[in-house]
This record gives C-alpha cells, sequence and structure tokens, in this order.
C-alpha cells in the first residue's frame, strides 16, 4: 500500500471528472496539483498552477500529429493546442494515469480526455479508463482495453475526463480512492 502522504494526483480541475477526483484526493489527504493556462478559470483551485508561455510551449506538438493520434479534426486550433499542453504536463509528471469517459471504436477516448490517455500511451504509462456507457474500467494492456479492476500504484497520479461525470462514474473515483487509502 502506498503512504497517501507521499502521492500526488496531478489534473486541470475543471467541472466533472477532474473536480471528482481532485475532491477524492483531498478526502483521502492525496496531495493535489491542477495546472492550468492564464484566460482558463477551472472549477478547482487548489494549488493551482499556472503554466507560462514558455512551459505550454514545452507541451507543444503539432496539431496535424495529435489529430491524426486521436482520429479527429481540431478547428479551434489556438485553444485547443494549449489545452493539449496543459494535458501534457499532467502526464508527463505523473506515474499512472486514470480517466474517466468513453472509449470509442477505434480505440481512443472521447474529447479531451483521450489526449491524456493518449499521451500515457506514448510514454509507456499504466492507464485506466473507467468508460462510462459500459459502467466499468478498462485498462491499456498489450494494444488493447482489457476489462480491469485497477488499483492506485504509484505516487504521482493524473486524473483526467469528462465534464459530464455521471453518478456511477463519481463512484468509480471515489472507490479507487477508497480501495488505495481506505485502510491508512
Amino acid at each position: 500500500m502506498l503512504p497517501k502522504e507521499n502521492c500526488t494526483l496531478y489534473s486541470g480541475g475543471l467541472k466533472g471528472a477532474e473536480c471528482a477526483f481532485g475532491e477524492a484526493a483531498e478526502k483521502w489527504g492525496v496531495k493535489e496539483v491542477n495546472f492550468t493556462f492564464a484566460g482558463r478559470n477551472p472549477d478547482r483551485r487548489k494549488h493551482l498552477v499556472v503554466l507560462s508561455a514558455d512551459e505550454l510551449r514545452r507541451g507543444d506538438i503539432s496539431m496535424e500529429l495529435a489529430a491524426k493520434m486521436m482520429n479527429r479534426t481540431y478547428y479551434e486550433a489556438d485553444k485547443i493546442r494549449k489545452v493539449l499542453q496543459t494535458i501534457f504536463h499532467m502526464v508527463n509528471k505523473g506515474h499512472q494515469v486514470f480517466a474517466v469517459g468513453v472509449i470509442l471504436a477505434d480505440n481512443t477516448v472521447k474529447g479531451g480526455t483521450g489526449w491524456a490517455v493518449e499521451l500515457a500511451k506514448l510514454f509507456n504509462l499504466p492507464v485506466s479508463v473507467y468508460d462510462q456507457e459500459k459502467d466499468d474500467w478498462f485498462t491499456w494492456h498489450q494494444g488493447g482495453w482489457q476489462q480491469d479492476t485497477p488499483r492506485i500504484s504509484h505516487d504521482r497520479i493524473v486524473g483526467s475526463g469528462t465534464r459530464e461525470l455521471t453518478d456511477k462514474g463519481r463512484a468509480a473515483i471515489e472507490k479507487l480512492f477508497a480501495d488505495a487509502f481506505g485502510n491508512q
């Protein structure tokens, strides 16, 4: 078991899943860091790190490459670029990634959450997604999603996800933290 005082959650503090990850971290005594950029106002403002233009550039990626990896087209390139750069900083700090959303038929995850998941795959980090439509957790293993009951097993975790969090998605986040830190 990991000592909760040695653990840190990296997130973005946005409405929905990211707020729920932050609330769970706070409840269980896990340190929380939320990344953002100037002009963006996250719902959760605890331990907020506002990334400078130089820091954002360190997380830069070709929008064409991002679109190809995600099988998507991005129309608001400047805004999306800052979001993707911010997600880079979250994932780059973590050792294990948890997300809540929907796994699509092409094995990507819907929305901006999908970028956190794709970066985790690219960085060879353990990554698990609670699929709200399937009402279950899945972990990326050997090139595919495997049904799983993931556990927090690293001291630096990332929490990302949909703004449209369901009650079951919230319960999945709460159970993830309770299973890891409930006996401490």
